[in-house]
């Protein structure tokens, strides 16, 4: 595998590893401060990263307004993915996350991507999650109708199964499956990793490095009351002291090649297969740096299986998530 080679998602190249938005608005604790968030997108731009990932979720709209202005110059060298279906909702006590994968929800919640990222069309359109009360193909069919107005280019899905993949690609060609791929989540292997390389569907892969895990994160104890990984079976004390003791292989992987053990979780997902775009976030721009140059890394066959052997869904202590959140996910599970 050449190094630096741009990989396909549908119609578009893009750089092999792409930046995922969350991190600066949402879910992680207090939100990066508008110019260090701002100034972080340009430098992945001046790095030639060409892929950017964001959602109407991320802060109930301020990603999207946050990163638009910035990659608004840039829209013809850039591909740009928004998600729908999953967003904030106004109740009397505040606004919460709602899934809602039914027609006129979608096409409002694009509707408002496309005002807030200031875009005539986003490239690459996802279904957030899929809602369990409605049929795959209603919620692809109304996504679908927008590509035919121009308002997005292509479709995607996020966190679903290989059986909702092939179903909603039967109703409009799917360019990428997003879902959650690291050394430590392996759940795109029991299925949807073959079944997106049949289709010709990119895999593209959030929180590769493990939600900080392989970046360097050695104390969970003073996570921010709003993180999420404080709900995560992985991250609670006994667990995660458990899964610290698992780095020593994947670290003596990083020191042979002079990389860090981001870098080298981050080229074994490339070198996984071709079909894979890992998407890392993260609001550092040391990490940024660190994060895109992966790259260039290339894995003998023998430090690739030595990662693979350390850690992987048997090793790997604690449940991706608790139980109320599990049940929303579509995705397979070991």
């Amino acid at each position: 595998m050449s190094s630096f080679a741009p990989r396909a998602l549908g119609p578009f190249q893009v750089s092999p590893i792409g930046l995922g938005l969350m991190n600066l608005s949402h879910a992680y604790g207090p939100p990066s401060p508008p110019e260090a968030a701002q100034a972080l997108i340009h430098r992945a731009l001046d790095l030639g990263c060409t892929l950017f990932d964001t959602a109407a979720l991320y802060g109930f709209g301020v990603n999207e307004k946050l990163v638009g202005p910035v990659l608004k110059p840039h829209r013809q060298h850039v591909t740009l993915c928004s998600k729908g279906g999953m967003a904030g909702v106004q109740f009397d006590d505040g606004m919460k996350r709602v899934i809602n994968g039914r027609p006129e929800a979608i096409r409002r919640n694009c509707e408002d991507s496309l005002r807030n990222l200031g875009t005539d069309v986003i490239d690459l359109y996802y279904l957030h999650r899929l809602d369990m009360q409605v049929p795959i193909e209603e919620s692809v069919g109304e996504m679908s109708r927008l590509v035919e107005e121009g308002k997005v280019r292509t479709l995607g899905l996020s966190e679903v199964s290989s059986a909702t993949l092939r179903r909603a690609h039967a109703v409009h060609p799917i360019t990428a499956l997003q879902t959650e791929y690291s050394l430590w989540t392996r759940n795109p292997e029991i299925a949807v990793l073959q079944a997106s390389r049949e289709l010709g569907v990119a895999l593209v892969a959030f929180s590769p490095v493990a939600r900080g895990f392989l970046g360097g994160l050695t104390d969970v104890s003073g996570f921010d009351a709003k993180d999420i990984r404080r709900s995560m079976p992985r991250f609670a004390p006994g667990n995660y002291a458990a899964n610290l003791a698992l780095l020593p292989p994947v670290q003596a992987v990083a020191q042979e090649l002079g990389a860090t053990v981001a870098q080298v979780a981050l080229a074994w997902l490339l070198q996984r297969a071709e079909h894979i775009i890992p998407i890392p976030g993260t609001t550092s721009i040391a990490h940024l740096e660190d994060n895109l140059a992966a790259s260039r890394l290339v894995l003998s066959a023998d430090q690739a299986a030595r990662l693979d052997a350390a850690i992987n869904q048997r090793t790997v202590q604690g449940a991706r998530y608790n139980t109320a959140t599990q049940a929303e996910i579509d995705t397979e599970g070991f």
